[in-house]
């Protein structure tokens, strides 16, 4: 867990993936802390430290994430979610209505790679208890988060800028990979165990049950798939979408000042509650 600043609290929520940890967070982080206390954890089994095998669950994240925003002050009223965690807020907002009054959706996501790529397939099963295997398990792993393919996936789905991963900043995230049973969780994510919910509808209706102010930031380089699950938000009253020029599926990661700059006044000035929002160009 990492803290910075006085004031309200605001929960910084990273993302699920192989690639993931709090230190994403870190430049919103930063940069907030003039205005409140900006905090922000791992999820379990994610993260830079080695994890237990176990068999990851969205019951378990959710059980998790109650468990720490009740951990916090009374006053956490405003949730900030990259990704998959975006579905995560939103259930505990629908369940525990009370508990939050503003929410911040950094270019969320509800379906898994794999799903996202070929649809739910049975397969995925035997997928996931190969990788939890101890030796060749392992080695499948590995190949899958090998350099070349951490830097593909990224250059095609998460930075907008080819080179932007390099240097320091790719030897992190390969050791995110390379903490011992960081597979367990990561092939949960890629195959869609982890997913909150199971279609567009669901998602649609999770965000109508969690009914908060609720803004949702997102780049106009943001994959085509992923891009039309965000634009159906649209549709719903209490959602304001705001599309910035540049940006994939971490863009909080990569223009941490574009996204503030639409953030900010939206938790700390009250822009943009339930007002009704034009169609996207």
């Amino acid at each position: 867990m990492a803290s910075a600043g006085n004031g309200p609290d605001v929960i910084l929520l990273p993302a699920l993936s192989s690639i993931s940890t709090r230190a994403e967070m870190y430049p919103l982080l930063e940069r907030l802390a003039s205005d409140c206390r900006a905090t922000t954890v791992d999820w379990p089994g994610f993260g830079d430290l080695p994890r237990p095998r176990a068999d990851w669950s969205p019951e378990m994240l959710s059980t998790f994430l109650d468990w720490f925003l009740s951990q916090m002050s009374p006053t956490t009223r405003m949730i900030v979610a990259a990704g998959h965690a975006a579905t995560y807020a939103l259930h505990h907002a629908a369940r525990h209505r009370d508990a939050v009054d503003r929410l911040v959706l950094l270019a969320p996501t509800w379906r898994g790679p794999l799903p996202t790529m070929m649809g739910y397939r049975p397969w995925f099963a035997r997928v996931r208890a190969a990788i939890d295997w101890p030796l060749i398990g392992q080695l499948l792993y590995r190949i899958n988060v090998s350099r070349f393919v951490v830097t593909s996936m990224a250059r095609e789905h998460v930075y907008s800028e080819a080179h932007w991963l390099s240097g320091d900043r790719l030897a992190a995230k390969l050791a995110v990979t390379q903490a011992k049973g960081a597979r367990h969780a990561s092939v949960r994510f890629v195959t869609g165990y982890l997913d909150r919910v199971a279609s567009r509808e669901d998602f649609l209706d999770l965000v109508r049950k969690a009914d908060k102010p609720t803004l949702v930031v997102y780049g106009h380089e943001t994959p085509a798939r992923s891009r039309g699950e965000i634009e159906a938000l649209a549709t719903l009253p209490h959602v304001r979408l705001e599309r910035l020029e540049k940006g994939k599926l971490s863009l909080h990661e990569e223009f941490p000042d574009a996204v503030i700059s639409v953030i900010r006044p939206f938790l700390f000035d009250g822009v943009g509650s339930f007002r009704p929002f034009a169609s996207l160009p």
